[in-house]
């Protein structure tokens, strides 16, 4: 009886440690990159009549300030996500729409010396209730802010039982009035009030897709309980990015007949090679640079015909790259190759191979006028920065390098470095794309890289002569280089060119320069809509 009794009490126990594995397991981590398409699923889930935030969106505040992002994980699936970025408090209590307030939607007004958090967004999946995430979330907001010694956090919350109630209450004034009174019943008032949060004032137009709430939204403070309620606060915890310089390397090659791809292959490793040597962590080529397999054809082709047979070689050249980059521990800019797509259409196509093995693409948005008539080369719809270790990056493919409203869409999205690989046949051509790419880094205040072709290919059809003057630019201002050119090269000579880039010193001038562009821009009275294809 005893051994009975004993092996039933055995199996008692054996079923509850099965049910306490089976326990399902909830946390709040910080949001990655890998989490994107995750969390724009879940903001569609949430907010299904509103407009919602894009992963280019999400890219911003994940490159300017990973650490004030967070998601809640249950059982491996996001449920819960919180966005949020510094501010000064003064502009943060001043009325405003979500619009201005985070540069529309890329939180491009995060300010590393910022006195209180802004919250951006809040999300949580409607059909996960009871288990607090969104009380969790706004606890990880507050920690942040204790960690971080700032005043406190401001955010506009929804009022969604306004909009049915406006009858009963002609002004939204009014309806917080009667929550605050509880007088009625507002989820999202009620919530954000039991979390000590205060209202501020009303913001009429806030969000006007927000129908429920009528547009309005009330602005709430928390204040930090460690943190005197002083105008200054002295000692703010600075969040930079990382004081240790990115050093790049800029690739003026020389065009000149190979006899196959080994060959063309051996010399892009040995330009890969010096520039890993000298402990650079990109290394840039220029564009359309493997024209020069072309010279290996037994014969002569038409503009059409090397084109098609250079696309042929767009799968060998992403492996053997890529293998380059992790063999070399180098994030290697891949210059430029034309790549015939699933539809037929032919792109040219910058592949960015990253030394952990990573592979992005950025086609070249706006063709030239030469590129459409001689090679039938069509349009990228996208321009999307790139997360690498040593921040985010961008890539302008020569041409696109004159339109300032694909480096501003980049920058948006977190690019520190952009990168512009050309190929330009004479002088003129080649100071289109030099002007504008010096515009671009004064205007974004970003260090801009270019990386051209010198010497000729006769046997190549429109491909004949090469003109470049490879560089690496930067923002005019004290921190930086004299004349904003960290690095230069002597014309139509292969060579290589390196700089040490501060990546802080690009936040101090975004935030505190001489003048701040970024900062200064009238997001009240424009901004680019980009459309989908």
């Amino acid at each position: 009886m005893l051994q009975q009794a004993h092996a039933l009490l055995q199996e008692k126990e054996e079923d509850r440690m099965a049910d306490q594995t089976k326990k399902r397991s909830l946390y709040i981590r910080q949001f990655q990159f890998s989490d994107i398409d995750d969390v724009v699923a879940l903001l569609k889930k949430a907010y299904p009549t509103m407009p919602t935030m894009a992963p280019e969106n999400l890219r911003g505040p994940l490159s300017r300030y990973p650490e004030g992002q967070f998601v809640a994980i249950l059982d491996e699936a996001i449920i819960g996500v919180c966005l949020t970025f510094r501010i000064s408090q003064s502009i943060a209590l001043k009325p405003h729409s979500w619009a201005e307030i985070t540069g529309n939607g890329f939180a491009s007004r995060h300010d590393p010396d910022g006195s209180v958090l802004y919250g951006m967004e809040v999300a949580v999946d409607p059909d996960v209730r009871g288990l607090k995430i969104g009380q969790r979330l706004y606890d990880a907001r507050k920690k942040l802010a204790r960690e971080q010694g700032l005043k406190g956090i401001v955010f506009a919350g929804r009022m969604p039982g306004y909009g049915r109630r406006r009858r009963r209450f002609p002004t939204p004034e009014a309806y917080l009035e009667a929550a605050q009174d509880r007088r009625v019943r507002d989820s999202v008032i009620g919530f954000q009030l039991r979390n000590n949060f205060e209202p501020v004032q009303i913001l009429h137009d806030y969000l006007p897709s927000d129908k429920e709430s009528f547009g309005c939204a009330v602005l709430m403070q928390w204040h930090n309980p460690d943190i005197a309620n002083t105008e200054e606060t002295k000692g703010i915890h600075r969040s930079r990015v990382s004081g240790r310089p990115v050093r790049v390397a800029t690739v003026q090659m020389e065009m000149r007949a190979v006899d196959s791809f080994e060959e063309f292959i051996k010399n892009v490793a040995y330009f890969t090679e010096v520039a890993s040597d000298y402990r650079s962590d990109f290394v840039v080529f220029p564009e359309l640079f493997t024209l020069q397999l072309l010279s290996a054809e037994p014969k002569k082709l038409t503009p059409q015909e090397g084109i098609e047979a250079l696309t042929r070689y767009a799968e060998q050249f992403r492996e053997t790259m890529r293998d380059l980059a992790m063999r070399y521990n180098i994030n290697i800019i891949g210059g430029s190759t034309p790549v015939r797509m699933e539809g037929g259409d032919v792109k040219n196509i910058t592949y960015v191979f990253l030394r952990d093995g990573a592979v992005h693409a950025q086609d070249k948005i706006h063709p030239t006028p030469n590129e459409r008539f001689w090679w039938n080369i069509k349009g990228g719809t996208e321009v999307a920065a790139i997360p690498t270790d040593c921040g985010m990056i961008g890539v302008l493919i020569c041409y696109d390098s004159e339109f300032p409203e694909l480096a501003r869409r980049l920058v948006d999205q977190g690019a520190l470095i952009l990168f512009v690989p050309f190929c330009t046949d004479e002088r003129q051509s080649y100071l289109r794309v030099r002007y504008c790419a010096q515009a671009r880094a004064v205007e974004n205040q970003s260090y801009v890289v270019m990386a051209g072709n010198v010497g000729n290919l006769p046997n190549v059809e429109n491909m004949d002569i090469q003109y470049a003057q490879s560089c690496i630019l930067t923002p005019c201002d004290f921190p930086f280089a004299r004349d904003g050119i960290a690095a230069d090269t002597t014309p139509n000579a292969e060579t290589v060119a390196f700089a040490d880039l501060h990546l802080d010193d690009l936040v101090r001038a975004r935030n505190s320069g001489t003048v701040t562009n970024l900062k200064d821009r009238r997001f009240d009275l424009y901004h680019i809509d980009w459309e989908r294809k």
